[in-house]
């Protein structure tokens, strides 16, 4: 017989393995299952936590297996492509290009690698070990090397930039098996039944570094510090009108060598960072684009102390860094936090010289002395100044304006700050527009400089983050407190414009055999929904040869 229950322990319980077998036990036996003389196993399924009311409880669900064993955890949902030798040899011969080695790169690398198909990742910026060493100079030298930073190299945004799995995205794909994937190239198992499951920056990178490992000893090619400059088009011969890429051209960041590679298919996944990517889109296949809704604010980062004191008052010392989700409508339009990062560090995300970008990240053991969060607007493209979208016509269509709006504001920012040097404001000063005369210690290296944010940051913003602000302080009494720091600007939180794609076949639009998907295509937003729709838009490839 199997049977799932769910138990509530406080977090001295959980720590008590003969209090955990007790509950579930007495939770069988409320159920009127009788386990007298019968052998019982309990596979832990979810964690999660309810901090409501100063009071917190764990919930954790079980499976019981009562008289049959239970299946392995670490093997149940093995992905096929563990035994990737023996994959179907139809294929043979066939090669797809994926442009970004972020999870939606990756993932579609593994999926193609399933069946026998050859993926060649092209990746514009560095590996993990000189990845990490530009990311520093971001904070000593307060250089930003254009192609490898927080947000390009190996393994994308997400690898130096904390690797929470969390997602909504259930519908897209099988969150389960990203999960067993992620573990099975060395990342915790708590990831599979965390409520949030999070890997950490000081981890992620090694585990990255394992699933390229086995890319390229199962015959795929992984070029870093190559950029796509180009798309290689060429006419259908019965449809005039109709684009066929049947490859790209590219030039080596270091060397300046350029190169082209050809493949039957070519799959887009960039991240939501390629701007050169979007401009190239916009000159020559303009239909390709369309506007969309994205979000910007201000990251806010608090001593850790205070959030865990907010969220589990007298249990804080019982329990791990604490977390918080808050949202409100002001002027209708969503004020939200994003990202948030109990226990950890805001960092400098820019890729540019003359801009600066804040993101947060946490470690895996989420123990620095702050906490800090994404506080955003939702920015509809009606929200976007009409002077850009003159710029935008200019550059090929008005549909990436908000691209445009955004580099600008981060252009903004670094004329507010000091090279890396990120302006910032107290939170209560931000709230009466006024500016700081001393400012907290802070998280983020490369230092910040005082501003007030409320002065010069867009209008649009400001009168929707105040009122916000004070809103999540009714919701988390002590939120604006006299530690409470804002660090500008948040820009990133994804692409303000899509790239438009069937949504049977998930083929461009404006271009034959390109399939973009990802956060920076517009159809994802973090690692576990990227890695999905990277293995969604590699099935429709895979469909493609299936059919020819």
């Amino acid at each position: 017989m199997v049977k799932e229950i769910q138990i509530t322990a406080t977090p001295a319980e959980e720590k008590n393995s003969a209090i955990i077998n007790s509950k579930l036990f007495e939770s069988l036996k409320k159920s009127g299952i009788n386990t007298f003389n019968k052998e019982v196993q309990f596979i832990q399924n979810k964690r999660s936590i309810d901090a409501r009311h100063g009071k917190v409880k764990l919930f954790l669900k079980y499976t019981a297996y009562i008289g049959e064993p239970a299946p392995d955890p670490n093997t149940n949902l093995l992905p096929e492509w563990i035994n990737i030798k023996n994959a179907n040899s139809k294929f043979q011969g066939k090669t797809v290009i994926i442009i970004g080695g972020g999870p939606a790169g990756i993932f579609a690398a593994l999926k193609l690698l399933e069946k026998g198909i050859k993926p060649v990742i092209i990746e514009r910026g560095s590996d993990t070990q000189t990845r990490k060493r530009d990311i520093a100079a971001i904070s000593t030298k307060h250089i930003v090397d254009e192609n490898s930073n927080y947000c390009f190299g190996e393994g994308g945004a997400g690898t130096f930039s904390d690797g929470k799995l969390y997602t909504r995205s259930n519908k897209r794909g099988n969150v389960g098996r990203i999960m067993q994937i992620f573990t099975h190239f060395g990342a915790d198992p708590k990831i599979i039944t965390d409520a949030h499951p999070h890997i950490g920056t000081n981890k992620l990178p090694a585990i990255i570094n394992s699933m390229n490992k086995f890319i390229i000893e199962s015959g795929g090619e992984i070029y870093f510090d190559t950029k796509v400059i180009s798309f290689n088009i060429q006419k259908s011969v019965e449809y005039s009108t109709c684009n066929i890429c049947n490859g790209v051209k590219t030039v080596n960041t270091k060397t300046g060598e350029e190169k082209i590679f050809t493949a039957h298919k070519i799959i887009l996944a960039t991240g939501h960072s390629a701007t050169d990517i979007y401009m190239i889109l916009a000159k020559e296949f303009p239909e390709s684009l369309e506007a969309k809704t994205f979000a910007v604010g201000m990251r806010v980062e608090h001593p850790r102390e205070i959030i865990d004191k907010i969220q589990y008052k007298d249990n804080a010392k019982n329990m791990n860094a604490a977390e918080y989700r808050l949202t409100c409508q002001q002027e209708d339009r969503g004020v939200y936090s994003f990202c948030m990062c109990p226990g950890g560090f805001v960092v400098p995300s820019a890729t540019g010289p003359n801009q600066i970008v804040v993101n947060g990240m946490s470690a895996a053991a989420r123990n620095s002395l702050w906490s800090n969060a994404a506080i955003v607007v939702e920015t509809r493209p009606q929200d976007i100044p009409q002077e850009f979208e003159q710029k935008a016509e200019q550059a090929g269509t008005k549909e990436i304006k908000g691209l445009l709006w955004r580099t600008w504001l981060e252009e903004l920012t670094y004329q507010n700050g000091s090279k890396q040097q990120a302006p910032a404001q107290l939170l209560k000063d931000f709230l009466e527009c006024k500016l700081s005369s001393e400012l907290p210690r802070t998280s983020y290296t490369p230092g910040i400089v005082s501003s007030n944010i409320a002065k010069w940051f867009p209008e649009q913003l400001t009168k929707r983050l105040i009122p916000g602000f004070r809103q999540f302080n009714n919701l988390m009494k002590g939120f604006i407190s006299d530690q409470a720091l804002l660090i500008a600007s948040e820009t990133r939180t994804s692409t303000p414009v899509r790239i438009k794609r069937d949504d049977k076949t998930y083929e461009c639009v404006a271009v034959k055999n390109l399939f973009p998907c990802g956060e920076g295509s517009g159809y994802s937003g973090g690692i576990v929904s990227s890695a999905m729709d990277g293995e969604n838009a590699a099935e429709k490839i895979i469909e493609c040869f299936e059919k020819n």
